[in-house]
């Protein structure tokens, strides 16, 4: 169905419904009309990973990790599972009158925020740090979840708009200050990607304001860049409350009816949130027209129609309820997170051989928890396997499993009546009984999340360093005196440091498995066991520390992610390791022109072990002002390889990836040469450093 026949069949019910009608359609829990045949319907839906917060579904890896696989193709085949789920569930609920919150068919997800500071909270909620690795893996998950049909399966959300990251406690009525350069090179590009390659139906207003504009209200956001310079067609919603925060925390307006009245003119459709009355008020005091109203009404409503309101020939009816939570669905949770992980470090103690072992330890405060593998924003698993649980399966009864919470998540001890470190001494007897000790430490989402959810109130969510929390690194440290060796796995949806002990020869690897989803104790384990190699690369740069970065407050990208930092990394992004080595050759770029260059390399596997890898391509113009101060990621491609394989990779160039944006926000290819690398991660000494393999220098003229 196209959009101009959907917006005819919007505009003739919008033309039958009286004004109180109307305006009981312009909030989230849409108020049924009977004498059109139109249900109530709640607008608000959740779907990061998986469908969220409506019983059972299948729980893939947290956003984060999604990011860390820059597979895009798997990640659309993500999105278009999760709409089969979803719209299984829609069915079932439908059949039996529950159109309750999390039941409907619009979706707000994805988050395609720039994580531009790895103190936010809800940072693993998006797709890493830069703009284009987000911009590609939102277009993805978007065309997945609405897919290519007469109607849309669901429809996707892009949120938040816009130059949103922390800090969570001020968001309600924090003003990000945001140069016009910073704003369309760092913070627009995958809102922009969205809207004109994904066609995402929704566009969410964030809460804070942009340059003294509370979002929801914005003209220049929502009504100048959205709909007139990227003629954005579907309708915007504001963020939960963000509305109310106008008036109460922005105080931008004076009354709640002058609040809905700017909204709704500036081109938010749909408040989340409860002041929609007030357009009773504002219409009396001529701050807005029904005219006005019934607009964005139509938005509404032709979402709905696209999605198959009164439908008799819509596809997506059929599906049943065997098709969620489908054990197909968990095989492609369960791939998804074999390349989500990230190898960080690795003596060579990995992969691990089961028949050469006795026994394992299995420690920390993560290794057995379910809430560490969901992440936030999550459904209910059918089936949760552990780290503990994982290793165990896999060992069998031939290898003995010694357990130890270790220490608590973020507090000194675990019982309350006990002295701090209470399971550290358990702890150090498991290690010392063991052959390979399992240390899982990090975060989990009752920690790390939004303002309201997380549970560190001190923090609202944040992080206010890159320490691992409570007497983790204390613990991490006593276990390193033990000369058994250590695989340390990190469970956190940020960058964390381990105060230098990474160079520790007892840390005989590190490997970041994020949230890992329901299966990620499974994921683990054949990881580890080398039935896979891991294959992720980190979508965000791990710091030495947060000293070197600016103000958590300051949104100007000096200095800030891996295109403006001038350290070196910890850990940098693009970053990871395999399970075998590989080489480099016969670089080369082609084409006469920006919008048909491609760049190719021979890489060849020259390890015994089958791999996948991700050749990586980054560029930046030559002796132009404008341009990042560090290479930037402009292509990228997963590749399978058997060892001893060679292959020939050719990776397209998009057009504006050479294009830089001038103190004016202006965007333009410059007439000079550009430097082109093509490796396995960034052209930087770091990177090279910990992989043994340098990127190989290209250039490209203009």
């Amino acid at each position: 169905m196209s959009r101009t026949e959907a917006r005819q069949k919007a505009e003739a019910l919008v033309a039958k419904m009286t004004i109180d009608e109307k305006i009981g359609q312009l909030e989230y829990d849409a108020q049924a009309i009977d004498h059109l045949d139109i249900p109530e319907y709640n607008y608000w839906n959740e779907a990061l990973h998986g469908v969220a917060r409506a019983g059972t579904a299948t729980v893939f890896p947290q956003s984060i990790g999604l990011a860390a696989m820059f597979a895009p193709e798997t990640l659309q085949k993500i999105g278009d599972v999760v709409a089969t789920e979803a719209r299984s569930k829609y069915n079932q609920y439908s059949k039996h009158g529950d159109r309750d919150i999390y039941k409907g068919l619009t979706f707000w997800s994805p988050n395609v925020n720039i994580f531009r500071d790895p103190r936010w909270g809800r940072g693993h909620e998006t797709y890493g740090e830069d703009p284009y690795l987000t911009a590609t893996n939102g277009v993805a998950y978007i065309k997945g979840l609405q897919g290519e049909g007469k109607y849309l399966k669901l429809a996707a959300c892009a949120k938040h708009f816009a130059v949103h990251s922390g800090p969570e406690g001020i968001r309600h009525g924090f003003n990000a200050q945001v140069s016009k350069k910073d704003l369309n090179e760092t913070y627009l590009p995958a809102f922009k990607a969205a809207v004109q390659q994904g066609h995402v139906e929704s566009v969410m207003a964030a809460y804070n304001a942009v340059n003294g504009e509370p979002a929801p209200v914005s003209e220049t956001l929502l009504r100048k860049i959205l709909r007139e310079e990227w003629q954005f067609e579907g309708h915007v919603v504001s963020d939960y409350g963000a509305e109310e925060d106008v008036k109460l925390h922005h105080h931008y307006t004076k009354s709640d009816a002058q609040t809905i009245a700017l909204a709704i003119k500036a081109g938010c459709d749909l408040c989340a949130g409860h002041i929609a009355q007030y357009l009773h008020q504002a219409l009396a005091e001529d701050l807005i027209t029904e005219a006005e109203i019934s607009q964005a009404v139509v938005h509404l409503l032709t979402t709905r129609v696209l999605l198959g309101l009164d439908a008799t020939d819509n596809p997506y009816d059929q599906i049943g309820f065997e098709e969620n939570d489908a054990p197909a669905h968990h095989q492609l949770a369960l791939e998804a997170t074999y390349k989500s992980f990230v190898l960080l470090k690795n003596n060579g103690i990995l992969p691990l051989q089961k028949q050469n072992l006795k026994s394992v330890a299995v420690i920390g405060p993560t290794a057995d928890s379910t809430v560490v593998l969901q992440g936030n924003y999550a459904g209910t698993a059918s089936n949760y396997t552990t780290i503990l649980e994982g290793i165990r399966q896999a060992v069998g009864e031939e290898v003995r499993v010694n357990y130890s919470e270790g220490c608590h998540l973020f507090k000194d001890r675990v019982e309350g009546l006990a002295k701090a470190d209470d399971r550290e001494s358990e702890a150090v007897i498991m290690a010392k009984h063991s052959d390979v000790v399992f240390l899982c430490l990090g975060l989990d989402s009752t920690i790390e999340g939004e303002e309201g959810d997380a549970g560190n109130a001190y923090a609202a969510g944040d992080k206010t360093d890159l320490k691992l929390p409570g007497r983790q690194q204390h613990l991490l440290e006593k276990l390193l005196t033990l000369d058994k060796p250590v695989v340390l796995l990190i469970t956190a949806g940020s960058a964390l440091t381990f105060s230098g002990m990474e160079q520790n020869k007892n840390l005989a690897a590190i490997m970041d498995v994020w949230y890992p989803g329901a299966l990620g104790g499974k994921a683990v384990a054949d990881v580890v066991f080398g039935k896979v190699s891991p294959s992720g690369k980190l979508p965000v740069t791990f710091y030495y520390t947060t000293e070197e970065l600016p103000d958590f407050t300051d949104y100007r990208m000096t200095n800030r992610t891996y295109r403006y930092m001038r350290n070196e990394a910890l850990y940098p992004f693009g970053y990871g390791l395999t399970y075998s080595q590989v080489e480099l050759s016969n670089g080369a770029v082609a084409g006469d022109s920006v919008k048909n260059c491609q760049v190719s390399v021979v890489i060849k596997n020259t390890g015994d072990f089958e791999i996948e890898e991700v050749v990586q391509v980054y560029l930046k113009a030559k002796d132009n002002q404008d341009e990042v101060p560090n290479p930037k990621l402009a292509a990228y491609q997963r590749v399978h390889l058997a060892a001893g394989e060679s292959q020939t990779v050719v990776l397209p160039i998009a057009a504006q990836s050479f294009e830089v944006v001038n103190q004016t926000g202006g965007r333009y290819v410059p007439d000079t040469s550009f430097d082109v690398y093509v490796g396995i991660g960034q052209p930087d000494a770091r990177t090279a450093q910990l992989t043994g393999v340098k990127a190989i220098q290209l250039s490209y003229k203009n």
